[in-house]
């Protein structure tokens, strides 16, 4: 087995660089259908089980301790009552689920539960938040995780690693899309493959429309930049999400380590287009800029975030794109990019394409292409 990547290195991309939630489906208050919470909950239910056998450690050491508060935005796109009965709609699909006590935490009795306005004064002096929710789901430590996936990469003798190698494209080896392949890169590769597997996260569909798979149009890419934060002691910050729209969130790893993201100063590139836009180059005053917003607008919100300022010790400005099956605006209850469901693995032949939509699903779908493959 053959894994080839544009980078020097594995997983140094939006896979270390993004907030590590474990979705259950509750931030997809915009989609009434339930869809997209459908289509996310298998893969986060069997997120942790999968990880650990693959990493060959827990998680619970870089598992947010506790459950995750939704704050509620007087500029959300859905209001709080509304968002209540999704909340509550999807904890019923959880409770559900037949491995309910797979999940980070044990979930077989996850039920939502608003904050009183004593609780919600605790974390926020503002009245731009106007409702709060604690629901059963949590966040990992990205950076750690990459890390020991890292290091299970190097140590597994049957993999061959191809780095710093770019692919353009794929073509049969044969007349049949059923035999071998040539992966076009640069630099070359010399082998053909029985099957390939296109897992690219940006620019998956210039890829596939070299062998004639065309996605629906309809999807996005974005570049979001976010702080990832060491602190001198631990702290009880909360893990937080303000909803629903264009805003931000708080989470807490260990005590010590923390992702903070204000989504308007994050976003720095967007498009639409098979393959990703450019990157425009960020100047140390640019970086510092949106460093000093994201900073700025969540202690504003978020008054406990003062702590994490005040004691950081390491502050890193890093992001990843963010490929989605959908587009429009975030502040638009109608975009589709609220709608996350149609994700997952598309053939032509022994070419395969995984649009894996969320990190949560990765794992899950790596299993269920491994089992495809393996029963012929």
């Amino acid at each position: 087995m053959t894994l080839i990547d544009a980078a020097p290195k594995p997983f140094c991309a939006a896979s270390r660089w993004n907030e590590g939630k474990v979705h259950l489906g509750y931030l997809y208050a915009a989609d009434p259908s339930l869809k997209t919470a459908r289509a996310l909950l298998p893969g986060g239910i069997a997120f942790k089980l999968l990880t650990e056998e693959l990493i060959g450690l827990p998680l619970d050491p870089v598992t947010t301790a506790e459950d995750d508060i939704y704050l509620v935005h007087r500029d959300s796109i859905i209001a709080s009552n509304v968002m209540q009965r999704h909340f509550d709609a999807v904890s019923a699909l959880v409770r559900e689920h037949p491995g309910a006590t797979d999940y980070l935490v044990d979930t077989s009795e996850s039920a939502v539960r608003p904050l009183s306005r004593s609780e919600l004064d605790q974390l926020t002096d503002t009245r731009d938040v106007v409702a709060g929710f604690r629901v059963v789901e949590r966040s990992v430590w990205t950076n750690w995780v990459a890390d020991r996936y890292v290091d299970a990469l190097y140590a597994e003798s049957r993999i061959e690693l191809s780095l710093s190698t770019r692919v353009t494209g794929v073509k049969p080896a044969t007349t049949s899309v059923d035999g071998q392949w040539h992966v076009v890169a640069d630099p070359g590769l010399a082998a053909s493959f029985d099957f390939v597997v296109n897992a690219l996260w940006e620019g998956r569909p210039a890829i596939d429309a070299t062998v004639g798979l065309r996605d629906h149009p309809g999807w996005s890419h974005r570049y979001r930049l976010a702080l990832f934060v060491q602190t001198d002691r631990r702290l009880t910050v909360p893990s937080a999400v303000l909803a629903l729209g264009p805003f931000g969130d708080v989470k807490n790893y260990t005590g010590r380590n923390f992702y903070l993201s204000w989504y308007p100063a994050g976003l720095i590139a967007e498009g639409h287009s098979l393959v990703p836009p450019d990157l425009p180059s960020l100047d140390e005053s640019a970086a510092r800029a949106i460093t000093n917003s994201v900073f700025g607008e969540l202690s504003r919100l978020i008054p406990s975030v003062n702590e994490i300022i005040a004691e950081a010790q390491d502050t890193v400005l890093q992001g990843g794109w963010v490929f989605a099956g959908g587009h429009g605006s975030l502040r638009d209850p109608f975009a589709t990019v609220h709608r996350r469901y149609d994700f997952g693995i598309r053939r032509r032949g022994s070419y395969i394409s995984v649009d894996t939509g969320k990190y949560s699903t990765a794992a899950w779908l790596a299993k269920r292409l491994a089992d495809q493959i393996l029963d012929g």
